[in-house]
């Protein structure tokens, strides 16, 4: 299954998180117990993501390499690679998914020392706090596990000037139909794009340009797969053409 195209949320639970932590953290999922194998393919995102396993092995690609991941091995990842997660019988996952600079407005950690990384999650979560999650007793105990962790940290940390000045220029994008290019990005905040640049790689890990292609490539696509009077203009491209280039560019998939 491929993210976007295919209903993979048929085969998660999914929260979102408490509004204290609703800016830096995506949702929190857990996938159902399957006897079947199958893939599940995501596009990459620049959103950390733990993955908590209650279950059976499985192995995780990113881009062309493949790993094991133990039954007894819970890891962090960036998604800055298109990934790929192969689920076998009796899979079950808790997942956390971060939003860009997310895991360092919670937990002070860098993303952009994750990058083409699998990194052991207890690197990063203390293993009590792991402990508990793979012994809580349901999905709704494990999310106010996580939280019960979480916002006392968030609570006590400074909001960074760089993750703020990400965050709100990543709204102003998405906000006038992402539409303005960097440049027009700069202006409108009163800064340099050489500024912007360097906030970008300080806080994402990545430049401006190449994240809010992605971020464009991922919301148009969520439109496309909709098939309800899809315009490419509206996410800012030139025309159908030039949106099928790109779509092709991000998803390695020639569009009908």
């Amino acid at each position: 299954m491929k993210e976007i195209f295919d209903p993979i949320r048929d085969h998660y639970t999914f929260a979102h998180p408490a509004s204290d932590l609703g800016e830096h953290i995506d949702f929190y999922s857990e996938s159902v117990v399957n006897d079947s194998e199958f893939t599940v393919e995501m596009f990459p995102s620049w959103t950390p993501t733990m993955y908590i396993n209650l279950g059976n092995p499985y192995r995780i690609s990113l881009s062309r390499s493949t790993y094991a991941v133990d039954k007894d091995m819970d890891i962090l990842i960036l998604r800055d690679l298109h990934t790929t997660r192969h689920n076998s019988p009796g899979d079950r996952i808790f997942t956390i998914k971060f939003k860009p600079g997310g895991l360092e407005a919670i937990l002070g950690i860098s993303q952009v020392h994750l990058k083409g990384k699998i990194v052991p999650l207890h690197h990063v979560l203390p293993m009590v706090v792991i402990e508990q999650l793979k012994n809580g007793s349901s999905f709704d105990a494990r999310r106010e596990i996580i939280e019960a962790y979480f916002i006392p940290k968030h609570n006590r940390r400074v909001m960074d000037h760089y993750l703020t000045f990400v965050r709100d220029l990543t709204e102003t994008y998405q906000q006038t139909d992402m539409q303005l290019n960097v440049s027009q990005l700069a202006e409108k905040h009163f800064i340099t794009s050489k500024s912007i640049n360097r906030y970008f790689h300080r806080v994402i890990g990545i430049s401006p340009k190449g994240y809010f292609s992605i971020l464009r490539a991922r919301t148009a696509l969520t439109a496309y797969a909709k098939r309800q009077e899809f315009d490419p203009g509206r996410f800012g491209y030139y025309d159908s053409s030039h949106f099928y280039r790109e779509a092709a560019k991000f998803t390695g998939v020639q569009l009908d």
